[in-house]
């Protein structure tokens, strides 16, 4: 009787969980897995610099200028990637360096997003009123370049960290508002969306409780790759001599330091090249990994 009653029973299946099912999708990804680990050994490293850095990111060693890396005639484990121009350790300032430029990466990114979020929320729900101003401020930001309009605001108020991390939001801000606003709008046609107004649901509600958590995942790989786009652009703003100021260690501050000597001493130029290099493309696979896992449309077929 026990025995027939558990053949006839119904199967349940087992649904993985919604983390479970993303970081299937997003380990599929080998080259977004392999970039996951890159990342977070930067990332790890810059947090941890203050302990692991071998010096201090301004201290100057005048006898030792200008030596090579320890692998290069010349070089010593002291310091293991050599000293620049100043006889600063190059390892200690990348290691600090990677706190200022991933710190303002990720400041610029949040500063841009929620602001970002909000207004296209508002030009999607409010497309009489508030959506025709707010997309034509959008488009004359995008008719600059987003370097360009960074130093357009450093001009204006200066360089420095913080204005670093608000010009480069300034620059981030237009692109956030237009897609939050087109994935609203695709949203709030739905019946979900529909059913909710019918409950009695106010306008805030379905912006941020309904229809917000359904636009997540285009926002979260924007984000993944503005990060990346910000690094770039600290480097390139710190390169100009209008971000962060010495003796402040950055990346694009070190190279732009360093160009002078990039015949003599080219490490001094290579290693914040690369450290740049591989940051960025780490962050870039990742977001490929993140669209691919979190888009059903964009997943690898196995």
């Amino acid at each position: 009787m026990s025995s027939a009653v558990a053949e006839t029973s119904p199967v349940v299946p087992d649904h993985p969980s919604p983390l479970r099912e993303f970081w299937s999708g997003f380990s599929a990804n080998r080259g977004a897995l392999i970039a996951l680990i890159v990342f977070a050994l930067i990332a790890l490293a810059a947090i941890l610099s203050p302990l692991i850095a071998p010096h201090s990111p301004i201290e100057q060693f005048r006898e030792h200028m200008l030596q090579p890396p320890v692998w290069a005639e010349g070089g010593s484990w002291r310091f293991i990637l050599g000293t620049d121009e100043l006889g600063r350790d190059i390892l200690s300032r990348l290691l600090h360096g990677g706190r200022v430029s991933l710190g303002i990466g990720l400041a610029s990114v949040f500063l841009s997003l929620l602001p970002g979020v909000l207004l296209g929320l508002l030009a999607a729900f409010y497309q009489h009123s508030f959506s025709p101003v707010i997309m034509r401020v959008m488009d004359i930001m995008l008719a600059l370049p987003a370097l360009l309009l960074a130093i357009c605001v450093i001009t204006v108020l200066g360089p420095g960290l913080i204005n670093t991390v608000i010009a480069i939001a300034i620059g981030a801000l237009p692109g956030y508002t237009r897609l939050t606003r087109a994935a609203a709008l695709a949203e709030i046609g739905r019946d979900y969306v529909t059913a909710s107004r019918v409950a009695g649901a106010g306008v805030w509600r379905l912006m941020f409780i309904t229809v917000l958590p359904n636009c997540m995942a285009p926002l979260i790989v924007n984000a993944t790759l503005s990060f990346s786009s910000a690094i770039l652009e600290t480097a390139g703003l710190g390169f100009l001599g209008l971000g962060v100021q010495a003796p402040t260690p950055e990346w694009g501050t070190m190279l732009s330091a360093a160009r002078d000597y990039i015949e003599r001493a080219p490490w001094v130029v290579t290693l914040p090249g690369l450290t740049i290099l591989v940051s960025v493309l780490a962050i870039n696979l990742m977001g490929d990994g993140l669209r691919d896992a979190l888009d059903p449309k964009l997943k690898r077929v196995s």
